[in-house]
């Protein structure tokens, strides 16, 4: 047994060797890709890219590795090849060990730079200004509905969407002391309501305490003894807190859209969701005439919503997603259409589809 685990051993040895070479020469070959960027004055980050990679990965996997795995792995091999080219800033909407860091971490990997920032306004605000690469915000929830501070925003600014990710949101009770002990739990006041069944059932006589954050409840429990957070596991890495119980939420397909806003307008991938703005005319049918040819040309539309113009009373603006990219000429040709029946169009961006993962 001792003989065949050492020539095993070295078989991983070697292997090692082999994989940090081909790290490195792959290194070499972005470094010259991103001085051609740079060059050029294009952007380091190409989600695009990422993308046609991520599938490539995906088709020529055999296992043991599943797919997911393989991802993670590459995400963070693409982040720090990244970093050598050029460090990309990221903001989000803070604090640390959030969801929206979560979701930063996600499209970036841990070789990005993050800023955690107060408010959807100082994200787009740091992006616009060009302070910051590209933010992460939240823009609707499977259980929540919009998140209508981030789309008010997208109505003034000239960001484009570059990239989406799906977060599946995922409560756990965070703790340094055994269930029997805790008599206090902390969390954001949403995460507790998301979860009152399971305390319920498991921590009837504890008390509830709303905090501004999950990063501040973990950070609470970390320091308190005989308490506890609802928070993300990675607030449970940072803090040094266990995971006394994962998944307690009550509603088990609980999911965050995130995008990523910046400046760039990303090509196609053959897998696209496209986001637009819409203003209508006020006449009858306008609503109707607007939405008349998607279903012509057999687009489908992910989701539409309405929000105040903010320009005028009672004026509306729409936003619609829609499956298609803007360089696709079915779409170009819907654009148009939608265009002459409507007071303004703005194409807020066209970026790969996200999948759903766990």
């Amino acid at each position: 047994m001792d003989h065949h685990l050492e020539e095993l051993r070295a078989k991983i040895d070697a292997l090692d060797s082999k994989i940090i070479e081909a790290l490195n020469e792959r290194a070499n070959a972005a470094r010259e890709i991103g001085e051609l960027k740079m060059s050029a004055q294009a952007p380091i980050y190409v989600p695009e890219r990422e993308k046609n990679v991520f599938d490539k990965l995906i088709a020529r996997n055999q296992g043991p590795l599943n797919n997911k795995a393989v991802i993670s792995i590459y995400r963070e091999i693409i982040s720090a090849i990244r970093a050598l080219e050029k460090p990309t800033s990221v903001a989000f909407l803070g604090p640390r060990d959030t969801f929206s860091h979560m979701a930063a971490l996600r499209i970036f990997g841990l070789a990005a730079e993050y800023l955690p920032l107060p408010s959807f306004l100082d994200v787009f605000t740091e992006v616009e200004r060009k302070r910051i690469d590209y933010g992460v915000v939240p823009v609707e929830s499977s259980m929540g509905g919009s998140v209508s501070d981030t789309l008010d925003k997208f109505i003034s600014s000239n960001l484009k969407i570059v990239n989406e990710v799906l977060l599946h949101i995922t409560q756990n009770l965070l703790s340094n002391a055994p269930l029997q002990e805790i008599h206090r739990v902390y969390s954001k006041d949403n995460a507790i309501l998301q979860c009152r069944n399971w305390l319920r059932a498991n921590l009837p006589g504890a008390e509830l305490i709303e905090t501004s954050s999950t990063a501040e409840a973990a950070r609470r429990a970390a320091v308190e003894p005989g308490t506890a957070a609802i928070a993300s596991r990675l607030a449970a890495q940072t803090y040094n807190l266990e995971l006394l119980a994962e998944r307690i939420e009550d509603a088990p397909h609980n999911y965050t859209r995130f995008v990523v806003v910046g400046h760039q307008m990303v090509k196609r991938t053959g897998d696209d969701k496209t986001s637009i703005l819409v203003w209508v005319k006020d006449k009858p049918g306008a609503l109707y005439n607007m939405l008349l040819p998607f279903s012509r040309r057999n687009i489908n539309l992910t989701r539409i919503e309405s929000r105040p113009s903010q320009q005028k009373a009672w004026e509306y603006v729409f936003f619609i997603d829609f499956l298609g990219h803007v360089e696709e000429e079915v779409v170009q040709d819907v654009l148009t259409e939608v265009g002459d029946h409507a007071r303004n169009l703005k194409v807020l961006g066209s970026f790969p589809r996200a999948e759903l993962q766990e």
